[in-house]
């Protein structure tokens, strides 16, 4: 298996495509057509890391937080980031980064939390928008059938619990070709009238690609007339942060030891004590304190996550229970998660769990 394959595997799991806009995931070191000898998987990469990567004989990390965030000017050696890249590059070891693509998964980040806590009925906090786009395209009445179906076939047409979705309206569509045409319907050079079915689908932006190259192939047309437009629909399974309910409810202080000792944390921060019981919980991995509003939102009782500062706590406003475990701690079920989903798709190398800790943060 080279590269590639193993990170098409990933992408099933977390497509690209669901990776927030100032993020950088994928392939950041490495050639994609590489035979891989054996996976790393890891929650950071540092120079212990591909230390690790060497000693094991693995090629390529697969590392949820990218090594690379910003543009890199200079491989010099002299930031951590730099030595990290020039040793990698220097031993054929590849970098592949999941991040935000697998924060915004259903089954990602947040949905470990969900199931390392226990909860029941979860769902996406907050759906990500900019992903359910719309087609339209034109097609003679009786080429509608064939069309539609290879357009579903193709994963267009998917909304929630439901599938082959679509709207069809008809109407008379015109056209004329050039010298230069070869018109499937009426002759070159004359304008010609045609009964059409307007077909209108939606679909998931990573699956545009194979969407339209059904189109194309399928339309019986020389010139196939179509629009794509990015809709502000919500997808309910995308997004990030998850809300569910513990199957029994806890005072304020029960949960919080019962959340120091199930996510393993040192350390749990939190804003002032509640006099109701814990029930519905919000949890988002990492640097979740922009998600406080959505968690109030969604009737949580308490919200689980990391890096929140001194004024944020307020916003708990005597509503919910805010708690920071700690930006690793929140994460670091997630090398697990992607060790045993690789495991499920790849058995002819090793898929190796790193056992060093890159929790930068200690406590005393």
């Amino acid at each position: 298996m080279n590269i590639t394959e193993v990170t098409n595997y990933l992408e099933e799991l977390a497509p690209l495509h669901y990776a927030e806009d100032f993020d950088n995931v994928g392939l950041l070191v490495g050639n994609p057509e590489t035979i891989v000898t054996g996976v790393l998987v890891t929650l950071d990469t540092l120079e212990e890391t591909v230390n690790e990567a060497i000693a094991k004989k693995c090629n390529l990390i697969i590392s949820f937080h990218p090594i690379i965030f910003s543009g890199l000017k200079k491989i010099t050696g002299r930031s951590y980031v730099e030595r990290v890249v020039l040793k990698a590059i220097q031993n054929n070891i590849a970098i592949y980064a999941t991040h935000t693509a697998l924060d915004n998964s259903k089954n990602g980040v947040s949905a470990k939390m969900c199931e390392v806590l226990g909860l029941e009925n979860t769902q996406i906090l907050i759906p990500k928008k900019g992903i359910i786009k719309k087609l339209t395209t034109f097609v003679p009445m009786q080429n509608a059938a064939a069309l539609r179906a290879a357009l579903f076939a193709a994963g267009a047409g998917n909304i929630g619990n439901y599938d082959q979705c679509s709207f069809s309206a008809e109407g008379t569509g015109t056209f004329r070709g050039n010298e230069s045409s070869n018109p499937v319907i009426g002759e070159k050079g004359k304008t010609h009238t045609e009964s059409e079915t307007q077909i209108s689908v939606v679909l998931e932006s990573k699956n545009e690609t194979s969407i339209l190259n059904a189109l194309k192939k399928h339309h019986p047309y020389e010139e196939v007339a179509y629009d794509i437009m990015t809709t502000e629909n919500v997808h309910q399974d995308i997004g990030m942060g998850m809300v569910g309910e513990l199957p029994k409810e806890m005072d304020a202080k029960e949960f919080l030891l019962f959340l120091k000792k199930t996510m393993q944390t040192d350390c749990v921060r939190h804003s002032e004590l509640l006099h109701k019981k814990i029930k519905k919980v919000a949890v988002l991995g990492g640097a979740g304190s922009f998600a406080i509003a959505d968690a109030k939102r969604a009737g949580a009782d308490a919200y689980v996550s990391a890096d929140f500062k001194y004024h944020e706590f307020f916003k708990a406003e005597k509503n919910i229970l805010l708690a920071d475990i700690g930006h690793y701690e929140s994460e670091q079920f997630t090398k697990t998660l992607l060790v045993d989903y690789l495991k499920k798709k790849i058995s002819n190398f090793a898929v190796v769990l790193s056992e060093k800790s890159t929790n930068p943060i200690y406590y005393i």
